[in-house]
């Protein structure tokens, strides 16, 4: 590996590594310091509007003003210190709605980047086409070390999360600064309508792109929930492995599954790819409707391995629908469009819903639980780490106590019913809406002229808003 790459492959595991060190665990900590579900689900919203916004931060002003690699820094070090910000506000005296406020600022900092990382690494490399993979598959191993750092240091469910997301964003942002030159493209002309894929609208003349597109954007809706709670569900298990690491165990799942995608994809077709990833959110919801209130391990692992399946067999196939589907002018526009409406939109809505129905399967008794961690959390913030470490250590016992004994009042199967139903129905909508051969010609937008050149920004723009790997949101990303 060429010095290049290797610095490439540096910045995307820290790129991911921020993302992955509080994005899953997140609820775990704000839920003792007075997030309310609606809370949590406004913490989950930022994201998605987020997404919505930067593609024209991204296309209009850094890449056509400022060299990537700069903007990238500036970004990342502004994010640690709104990250660092938060913290100063994790007290329980602070309203949700401030800190809310907050992440949603970092988070305008933070998905700019995703899109960044990848302009910075695909325009330092020979032959991004067969590179690209090699460099952005140390993304997903970020996520993943995140994950079992937090568990291997026992910061499933404390502060320390959000320290250290806002050190590795300042020395993720330190060192970009000292990435090759990736200067800006100034005479690409891109509009709004363009970042926004407004083109890219005519492909919703076919019939069955537009259901695929419709059923695309619903299923983001019980997406939501696995981001948003299941990490509370681990906790309540008590898994051996911790929080993080046993969330990571879906990252590896998506590796496993990529690597097998093309042999799965010659065999099945769209169809069958995309309703085989529809059913797997089905099992997997199943799985935790029944596995969580028994605390049954196996139920839960089992479901969150389905990650691999869920995501890879739905949004990976779902991209390459749309790339077949997509004449070669509107391509980039048409991803885009896919992203904003999926894992923007569609996550916006589903995050909302979520908190609404675990607000409603959270009964009052929980308050008084959650005040009283509330109150043993700031006793040990009083304390000084070293000289009472052992009181520490009893009030943080005493706390997990009473945590468990807060998740154990929650109506776990109505929580994982109601989107195991839904996404259900929406399978049952594609398997008898969606033929996937109606038209296999690729379609032209009527607003792409022989005048206007390709745009070549908005894929790079777009990109950005993969909730990775997450799940990143990443999505994470979300993955």
């Amino acid at each position: 590996m060429s010095p290049v790459a290797i610095r490439l492959s540096i910045m995307m595991f820290l790129q991911f590594f921020v993302w992955g060190a509080w994005y899953v665990t997140a609820p775990n900590f704000l839920s003792t310091i007075g997030f309310e579900p609606g809370d949590i689900a406004n913490t989950y919203s930022v994201g998605p509007i987020a997404g919505i916004i930067t593609p024209l931060f991204v296309g209009m002003i850094a890449d056509r003003l400022f060299s990537a690699q700069h903007v990238l820094g500036i970004l990342h070090i502004a994010g640690g210190g709104l990250m660092f910000l938060a913290m100063q506000n994790m007290d329980g005296a602070t309203s949700p709605d401030m800190l809310n406020w907050i992440f949603f600022g970092y988070m305008l900092t933070y998905y700019p980047t995703l899109a960044l990382t990848n302009t910075v690494a695909m325009k330092n490399m020979t032959n991004p086409d067969k590179e690209f993979p090699y460099i952005r598959v140390f993304g997903t191993i970020g996520w993943i070390a995140a994950g079992i750092l937090l568990s291997a240091i026992e910061a499933d469910n404390t502060i320390v999360m959000f320290q250290i997301t806002a050190i590795a964003a300042v020395v993720l942002g330190a060192f970009s600064l000292s990435l090759p030159n990736t200067p800006p493209n100034k005479e690409t002309g891109v509009s709004i309508g363009q970042l926004l894929g407004v083109d890219a609208l005519v492909l919703l003349k076919n019939k069955s792109y537009a259901i695929f597109m419709l059923a695309s954007v619903l299923i983001c809706i019980p997406l939501a929930f696995y981001y948003q709670i299941a990490s509370r569900v681990v906790e309540k298990a008590d898994i051996a492995m911790g929080v993080g690491a046993t969330m990571s165990i879906g990252q590896a799942s998506e590796v496993i599954f990529m690597v097998l995608m093309p042999l799965f994809f010659a065999r099945l077709g769209v169809k069958k790819m995309l309703a085989v990833g529809m059913l797997a959110w089905v099992v997997r919801y199943l799985l935790f409707a029944f596995g969580a209130p028994a605390d049954q391990r196996a139920m839960i692992l089992i479901g969150i391995a389905l990650h691999g399946i869920c995501y890879d067999f739905f949004f990976v196939t779902g991209q390459i629908y749309t790339d077949q589907k997509a004449a070669e002018p509107i391509r980039a526009q048409a991803q885009g469009l896919l992203v904003m409406l999926t894992l923007g939109v569609g996550m916006l809505i589903g995050a909302q819903i979520a908190g609404k129905i675990e607000a409603d399967a959270s009964p009052k008794e929980m308050k008084p639980l959650q005040d009283q961690q509330t109150a043993l959390q700031g006793q040990i913030d009083e304390l000084d780490k070293d000289a009472d470490k052992e009181k520490i250590e009893e009030l943080q016992a005493q706390k997990k106590e009473i945590r468990i004994a807060e998740l154990n009042l929650v109506d776990w199967k109505t929580i994982w019913g109601i989107p195991a139903i839904g996404a259900a129905g929406i399978l049952l909508f594609f398997l008898v809406t969606f033929h996937e051969d109606d038209d296999s010609t690729p379609t032209e937008a009527v607003a792409v002229t022989q005048e206007m050149p390709e745009p070549e920004l908005p894929q790079e723009a777009t990109d950005g808003i993969v909730a990775e790997d997450s799940a990143a949101p990443d999505e994470e990303a979300t993955s």
